[in-house]
């Protein structure tokens, strides 16, 4: 194996519980994975758990160690599990090794007793609230259909009681997308989170039903659509960066600001040039190429039988992320905010272009309206970095009313199309 193709630091997905989880919102993509592994009782056994631990180790040439927990819903694994994988870290760690502990959960099922275990340990949780009450339950319930809203607003709650590092993960749907202000400012005045994170719900559909594998170029009616997402981050980002710079921190608007700086890294992996870093580690060893390929093409090998950094640094591996720049369409080579972009996840790669090649993102219209539209506030946030001022100088940089020019764009966008619109100068974006 030659070591220049093991990336210094690696990204797990661990998922103990598999698929299982003790939610059924609506969009889930991952709770048909199940069909997987037929007859499982999806828990990781001690044997995976310190195979994990230990080849994770042994895989990172740097000091610092991320430990991610997924699901499912890593919480049905009970709190002695974790318990044991700190215990195996300190087994195995090297001297000076540290270890970042993060878990995405939906909150549901934390206690006190969770949360002093995430204070002693440091950990960093990633809970699931889709905005307020009306609209987090749309999709997120309980396998009863009960809404689930509650439960998750005390798991919150608990965190911060605790003390503990957490942020805010919305899945943008149909319903929610529409609302973007509405989410945008429950998170930040009434959920009282400052860092969030959003993704596009798109599930893909074969043959008219919605398939657990990354196969067919129509979507569900609960699927965000490419304008509407473009809407969504245009009016959260106006609001934004007309008051909130550098006290709310929204995982996108920082890619962003990375990639206008010419950073090389966006710090999120959709908006690299590649992939291939961050994989998924099923319950019972089985290590897929990323999270959302968890599936038989995509399988890379057990770590029980063979070790992490051979799968890691493996052809198959190296060819799945570079296939990310490598089937890149010419339309998409050729684009004004590629460098913001570079064809966002494979996995929504999936219409084509007006010229006919395959390989068109579902979600390009959006995307490059709101890329156009970030870029002059954009500009002068990365040249106020680079004079060494602090970016939310910006705020004082914008029209003062910027804040209700947001408001009445977003209005307008709807109704009128005008996606793209910006406060210091019209523009209407190409179609992809």
């Amino acid at each position: 194996m030659n070591p220049r193709t093991i990336p210094p630091r690696i990204h797990v997905l661990a998922k103990p519980t598999g698929s299982v989880c003790n939610l059924n919102c609506s969009y889930c993509f991952y709770l048909k994975k199940e069909l997987l592994y037929p007859g499982s009782r999806f828990r990781m056994t001690d044997e995976v758990l310190e195979n994990y631990i230990c080849q994770l180790i042994q895989s990172h040439q740097a000091d610092k160690v991320a430990v991610t927990w997924q699901g499912g819903e890593p919480t049905l694994m009970g709190v002695g599990f974790y318990r044991r994988a700190i215990e195996l870290q300190e087994k195995y760690r090297r001297p000076g090794m540290t270890f970042e502990n993060t878990m995405q959960t939906n909150g549901t099922l934390l206690n006190d007793e969770w949360c002093e275990f995430f204070r002693e340990n440091d950990f960093l949780i990633g809970i699931s609230i889709d905005g307020p009450r009306e609209l987090h339950d749309a999709h997120r319930v309980d396998r009863r259909g009960t809404p689930t809203f509650d439960r998750v607003m005390m798991g919150l709650r608990l965190l911060q009681k605790h003390g503990i590092e957490y942020n805010v993960l919305v899945t943008v749907n149909r319903v929610n997308a529409n609302h973007p202000l509405n989410v945008y400012r429950f998170l930040r005045d009434e959920a009282g989170t400052n860092w969030m994170q959003f993704i596009p719900a798109i599930e893909r559909l074969s043959e008219g039903s919605v398939t657990p594998y990354q196969q067919g170029t129509t979507v569900s009616d609960r699927t965000v659509e490419s304008e509407q997402w473009g809407n969504f981050l245009i009016a959260v980002f106006d609001e934004w960066v007309g008051r909130d710079v550098g006290k709310i921190f929204v995982q996108t608007f920082e890619a962003a600001v990375r990639n206008w700086l010419g950073m090389g890294s966006s710090g999120m992996c959709v908006f690299n040039p590649v992939c291939g870093q961050g994989l998924a580690l099923e319950h019972n060893g089985d290590l897929y190429s990323c999270d959302h390929f968890v599936e038989p093409g995509y399988l890379l090998g057990n770590i029980l039988q063979r070790h992490m950094i051979n799968q890691v640094g493996s052809k198959q591996q190296r060819k799945f992320g570079r296939d990310k720049l490598d089937t890149l369409p010419r339309a998409c080579r050729q684009c004004e905010v590629r460098f913001a972009c570079h064809g966002e996840c494979p996995k929504n790669r999936f219409l084509t272009t007006t010229d006919g090649e395959s390989g068109l993102n579902y979600l390009c219209k959006g995307y490059k309206a709101f890329f156009n539209h970030i870029d002059k506030p954009l500009q002068i946030m990365a040249q106020l970095i680079r004079s060494g001022v602090p970016a939310a100088q910006v705020m004082q940089v914008l029209p003062q009313d910027y804040t209700e020019q947001a408001e009445v764009f977003f209005k307008v966008g709807r109704s009128e199309s005008r996606v793209g619109a910006s406060p210091w100068e019209p523009t209407t974006p190409e179609k992809p």
